[in-house]
């Protein structure tokens, strides 16, 4: 480990740059892998399975985060994040070679690599949040949430180039895209090469605890129903509402439009709403992103598509308030880290399937007034929180 940071209460960017370009490359790759995941399997003649990349994708994270968290908390997380963009690279090249030979085995194989490295290099923003003071964590969160959205949106962005390369390659844009994934997560894992971790200033170092005992301390728990509410509903609502979408009549741009909208909701105001959790504490997170999920699950069924554009950047939004508190207060118990994470991933997984045949038998009304009502488990969260972390 490297040396502490110039001064107890600044954040030394340059020695983080690595880290957060690292991060920006893996969600670019994660957005192209999930949105064509489903294009590719459709393509295959499998229509009715082109929702289960997806899922598979999110149960691979859920059985991966637990295992990262125990090698990074053993071995460090440079290790840990070099070896889960390798992971995610292989992956990707493997569901590559699986769609260029319309093998779905293969395809679905490389999904799952995909998957248990994205619940591996998810922990970078913990990386981030025990490089800098506490009071500043917050904000390191939030300038990692805000790299996060220029490499998703360069990557949506990139369509016509992929489409080229498809070409030059012989296979679908869709395959490209997933080959061009696995090319920005090796670049990660060379990133990780220079990237020096920094220790935590004295007096905010994470404490080593048996991930029992770790859950055991008030507000862990609690933390951990913030973040597993926050994304499961993200991930159902943004996975079903373009089936909606597609079902209104909205044409394919008008979907890539709302998908855009809910990326700049989910990573776009990370410059704002982590200096606010850092001055007023994760209850604002938790509190804000209660109130921005119920509303994006309660705007999704009215009438038009203009409330489907609101609900889906609320949605994003909400997520982000929710993620950043929980991951601050997390941020000081590493052992509670990977399990917290594979709960997330379980309840996405859940949310997708259980969401998806809500819709068949009952109408999307129902699916968001349910989603409605979980919107407030976070005030829980924020009635549990530790006084720490409060703001008080």
């Amino acid at each position: 480990m490297s040396a502490v940071p110039p001064a107890a209460t600044t954040i030394d960017y340059g020695r983080l740059l690595p880290l957060y370009a690292a991060q920006a490359l893996a969600t670019g790759s994660t957005t192209v892998s999930t949105v064509l995941a489903s294009l590719i399997i459709s393509g295959m003649g499998s229509e009715s399975l082109s929702g289960l990349p997806s899922t598979l994708i999110q149960l691979s994270a859920a059985a991966s985060a637990s295992l990262f968290g125990a090698l990074m908390l053993h071995s460090g997380r440079r290790l840990g994040l070099s070896l889960a963009f390798v992971l995610g690279a292989l992956g990707a090249v493997v569901g590559f070679l699986g769609a260029r030979s319309g093998l779905m085995l293969v395809f679905l194989l490389g999904a799952a690599m995909m998957g248990a490295a994205q619940g591996g290099y998810q922990q970078a923003r913990y990386a981030a949040a025990e490089s800098v003071p506490d009071s500043k964590r917050g904000t390191a969160l939030g300038v990692l949430m805000l790299m996060s959205v220029l490499g998703s949106l360069v990557m949506t962005g990139a369509s016509r180039p992929i489409e080229q390369l498809g070409l030059v390659l012989g296979v679908s844009a869709e395959a490209a895209g997933w080959l061009v994934g696995g090319g920005l997560l090796g670049i990660a894992a060379l990133l990780m090469l220079v990237w020096r971790p920094l220790r935590a200033p004295v007096g905010t170092a994470p404490v080593r605890l048996p991930m029992r005992e770790a859950f055991r301390i008030r507000g862990v728990r609690s933390t951990t129903l913030a973040l597993a509410t926050a994304q499961g509903l993200m991930v159902t609502l943004m996975s079903l509402t373009p089936l909606r979408a597609h079902h209104m009549g909205m044409s394919h741009a008008g979907v890539a439009a709302l998908i855009s909208g809910h990326i700049v909701g989910m990573f776009g105001f990370g410059w704002l709403t982590g200096p606010l959790i850092d001055r007023f504490g994760v209850r604002l997170g938790y509190v804000g992103g209660s109130l921005l999920l119920l509303a994006a699950a309660l705007t999704a069924p009215l009438p038009g598509t203009a409330w489907l554009g609101v609900s889906m950047f609320l949605l994003g939004f909400g997520w982000n308030l929710a993620f950043v508190g929980g991951s601050k207060a997390l941020s000081r118990f590493p052992s509670a880290q990977g399990a917290a994470d594979s709960l997330g991933y379980v309840a996405a997984a859940s949310g997708t399937l259980l969401g998806g045949w809500i819709i068949g038998h009952s109408g999307f009304p129902l699916l968001a007034g349910i989603c409605a009502g979980l919107a407030l488990l976070p005030l829980v969260s924020a009635w549990r929180a530790a006084p720490k972390y409060t703001g008080s």
